[in-house]
């Protein structure tokens, strides 16, 4: 292990690992070092896999590739580590109109995903120029639980590309998220899926209802 994270409220750890002579570094999350929750049972590690799972289902390649492994403090989740600049975040980002397209799929993902945690800070501008989706421990919830940031498309039609890729998803499932999601979280996943295809426009944001994460940053 490389070192600790800061400004991490669960146990994050920066690690190499490699096969032979590769070798990269990572984000290692151990299900040990996880803070308990009153609304999401341990193991949140789990969730980062499927997020990863779940991009990859729907084709969009917004999640850095990401597994279980039994690591230095135990089982956890190992995310390539992706090398940014710590300046840019969604609301740097979505200044730029040419971000949208991306930001947009962040956003749709995160409403099938039911991601509760959407900080600013959880979209990286990689030096490879893609913006990658960071942190979705606390997502996968059956009930309604959407926070995040990105409410700039509120109202906004969905673009139809992006439907068909999630028409596809929902074809494919459970597609592997069977290992980490229960039944009842997997029949939730299908059900915000479908309702976003129904709606075909993003939500705007409900203030009686929390729909912002904090810290915003």
């Amino acid at each position: 292990m490389k070192g600790r994270m800061p400004w991490s409220s669960n146990g994050t750890f920066l690690v190499e690992v490699g096969c032979g002579p590769e070798v990269m570094l990572a984000i290692y999350k151990p299900g040990r070092g996880e803070r308990p929750l009153w609304d999401f049972p341990r193991g949140l590690y789990r969730r980062e896999a499927a997020a990863w799972r779940l991009s990859s289902l729907l084709g969009w390649g917004i999640v850095p590739e990401t597994i279980v492994r039994d690591g230095p403090l135990g089982e956890g989740s190992m995310q390539r580590f992706v090398v940014h600049d710590p300046e840019q975040h969604h609301f740097t980002l979505v200044e730029d109109e040419a971000h949208h397209d991306v930001l947009r799929r962040i956003c749709a993902f995160d409403i099938v995903a039911n991601n509760t945690d959407r900080k600013s800070g959880h979209c990286l501008l990689g030096d490879d120029g893609n913006i990658w989706a960071i942190d979705q421990g606390l997502c996968f919830h059956p009930e309604p639980k959407l926070r995040t940031v990105i409410w700039e498309f509120g109202g906004e039609a969905v673009p139809a590309p992006l439907l068909d890729d999630i028409a596809q998803m929902v074809d494919a499932l459970p597609g592997g998220l069977e290992a980490f999601l229960d039944a009842e979280e997997l029949d939730a996943l299908r059900d915000r899926a479908e309702w976003l295809q129904r709606a075909a426009r993003f939500p705007i944001a409900d203030n009686y209802h929390r729909p912002y994460p904090w810290p915003l940053v």
